[in-house]
This record gives C-alpha cells, sequence and structure tokens, in this order.
C-alpha cells in the first residue's frame, strides 16, 4: 500500500495514509482532487471496483467544524487491496459530483446519501425520486442532529403495558442478576 501511496501522493495531495490492515488503507484528499484521483486509480492502477460509497456526519466537532466525511473505498481484485479516498464536504448546502459515469453503482449510493443524509449530488440519475423513504418530510435521519426519539414520540402512540427501560440499566441486570 505504500508504493500506491508514494504514487499518489506524487499526483495529488493527499493526507497521511491509514492502515486498517495490510490490504486496506484510506487517505484524505481536498475534494476537488477527488475525480481525477478516481480516475487514476481505475485507469492507470486497476482499482475498477467500487466497494462503497458512504458518509459520515461529523456534528459532535462543534458548530464551526460541522462537515460530512465521505468516503469512496475502491478494490483492486487482481491484488486484493482496497483503498478509501475520503474528502469533507461542509454540512449544510452540500453539492457534490456524481461519479455515476465512472462506476454506474455509485447512482444508488448517492440516491441513498441524499435522502439519509441530504448530500445532493444533483447530476445523479434518479436521484430526487424517493427511494427508501416515502412520504418523509422531516430532516434527513442519519444526520447527527435528527431526534429519533422526538421522532418516534411525535409519530407512534403509546401501547398500554409497554416499559421502557434504560438499555444499559436493563442489560446488566439481564447478564448479571443479582448484582447491582
Amino acid at each position: 500500500m505504500h508504493a500506491l501511496y508514494d504514487r499518489l501522493k506524487a499526483l495529488f495531495p493527499l493526507g497521511e495514509l491509514t492502515e486498517q490492515r495490510a490490504n486496506l488503507a484510506f487517505a484524505t484528499l481536498p475534494v476537488e482532487y477527488l475525480r481525477p484521483a478516481l480516475l487514476h486509480l481505475r485507469d492507470q492502477e486497476g482499482y475498477t471496483h467500487l466497494v462503497l460509497l458512504t458518509a459520515v456526519d461529523w456534528l459532535e466537532d462543534g458548530q464551526e467544524n460541522c462537515q460530512f466525511q465521505l468516503t469512496y473505498l475502491l478494490n483492486n481484485r487482481a491484488e486484493n487491496l482496497d483503498i478509501g479516498l475520503r474528502v469533507m464536504l461542509p454540512r449544510e448546502g452540500t453539492t457534490m459530483a456524481s461519479i455515476h459515469d465512472l462506476w454506474p453503482t455509485a447512482a444508488t449510493y448517492q440516491r441513498e446519501l441524499r435522502e439519509m443524509f441530504g448530500i445532493d449530488f444533483p447530476d445523479s440519475p434518479g436521484v430526487y425520486e424517493e427511494f427508501i423513504l416515502e412520504g418523509w418530510n422531516d430532516i434527513p435521519p442519519y444526520r447527527r442532529d435528527f431526534d429519533t426519539l422526538k421522532y418516534a414520540n411525535d409519530s407512534y402512540a403509546q401501547r398500554a403495558g409497554r416499559e421502557t427501560r434504560d438499555p444499559e440499566t436493563h442489560m446488566k441486570e439481564q447478564l448479571y442478576p443479582g448484582k447491582s
């Protein structure tokens, strides 16, 4: 992975390489270099399979540093290697260029990210059609500021006989009965 990283670092302003295991590593780069780096990996380095496109909502870093992290995980089947490229995006008004023309399966990931996080991919096919959340009218549910408990209380009636317990206390009682 270090040889690949060195080749990429000579072409793009990559952040530090983070190795998860011998055949899996991640690096961060500025968003404007993502497409050229993806093209290079696909066309020059043999990373022909888009394994995953996912997001992380970094809300807890404080309001002034709120951002999304998009991770594009690619696989080189011949070498049995995976590399993830990460880009950081502002959390509000987030628009990202589509890569469905590089990997058609990206359109599905992009539809999910738009619906679940609110990240817009305006050129992606079908991105504005309802996908998972039919009739949804609240903030995207995978955002860290989505209040799941409030949504459940507002949307679903309480049933008689249902008891709410603190999960930590309940599991300790279940696993270690009689010990407090």
